[in-house]
């Protein structure tokens, strides 16, 4: 069912960090602590105040591995570094939307957001071109300079939903990109889930993302997927240690037990060999 093998069993492992008050006596799919080399959860901060970060990170921190404080937010959250504090206190990193690098590059001030991102303690940056059209050799030579410093994830794909890019070059963007420098390669799908990947109608483009994973592997990609359809897709296809990415704040949980098999759409995904043990099955 899937293009780089199945969802482990548990044997031992614990979901995240678990705490004295999350139970472990259920055989649910591996999945490693914090900081986790796969199976990352990149979640969208869309203006949160610090007092609503506060509250998230209490209830999901263990499952999120990285914020990303949407488009321009944080150039007018009044409370930014308090909500900082907070993200910094429970070990979960912070990047700035790609949109304030592309704003910050048209307007010739990067050394501008370099300096305001080490102010704010900030040691990720997104470098995009969704909406700017920033000249390829530009992106690049931007993401060799940015990556001297800071923990750059480089974002490939259109904004627009009517914008078709051919898979053969999201493919030499994407290796441009880690060639580049980039950690990671965060593949477009917008909060709405209706471009890059996507059909305007949400759809997933599946040829695409196999000829991506196919050409690139998925360890260095990230898949935007804010709709659980999506969500849905990619751990059916790539298991629970797919990457994932633009998630919601309410999303967080619901997309963590979906990795586990605690939802019905992925119960028997994750668990339906069980039923070859109990004598139930057809």
């Amino acid at each position: 069912m899937w293009a780089s093998g199945g969802p482990g069993r548990s044997d031992g492992a614990m979901l995240g960090s678990r705490t004295a008050d999350v139970p472990d006596f259920l055989d649910l799919p591996s999945r490693p602590v914090k900081p986790r080399p796969r199976g990352i959860t990149h979640v969208i901060d869309p203006g949160l105040s610090g007092h609503e970060a506060q509250a998230m990170m209490e209830s999901v921190a263990d499952y999120v591995d990285l914020v990303r404080l949407g488009w321009g937010t944080a150039y007018v959250t009044r409370d930014l570094r308090r909500k900082l504090d907070v993200y910094v206190a429970h070990g979960v990193p912070v990047m700035l939307g790609g949109t304030l690098t592309e704003l910050a590059w048209l307007q010739g001030k990067v050394d501008d957001l370099r300096r305001w991102l080490a102010e704010l303690g900030i040691a990720h940056v997104e470098v995009s071109s969704g909406v700017v059209p920033i000249p390829a050799d530009e992106k690049l030579a931007l993401i060799a300079a940015l990556a001297e410093e800071l923990t750059v994830f480089a974002e490939v794909g259109e904004k627009d939903p009517h914008a078709l890019m051919a898979p053969y070059r999201w493919v030499a963007l994407i290796r441009d990109a880690l060639d580049a420098g980039a950690a990671q390669v965060v593949c477009e799908g917008r909060a709405s889930g209706d471009a890059g990947m996507y059909r305007p109608d949400g759809e997933v483009r599946t040829g695409l993302v196999d000829e991506i994973v196919h050409e690139v592997g998925l360890g260095r990609l990230i898949f935007e997927a804010p709709k659980r359809h999506q969500q849905i897709y990619f751990l059916e296809r790539f298991g629970t240690d797919v990457n994932l990415g633009n998630i919601a704040p309410d999303d967080v949980i619901s997309l963590e037990t979906l990795r586990v098999g605690l939802r019905a759409d992925t119960l028997m995904l994750f668990h339906g060999d069980a039923l070859a043990t109990t004598g139930d099955g057809p």
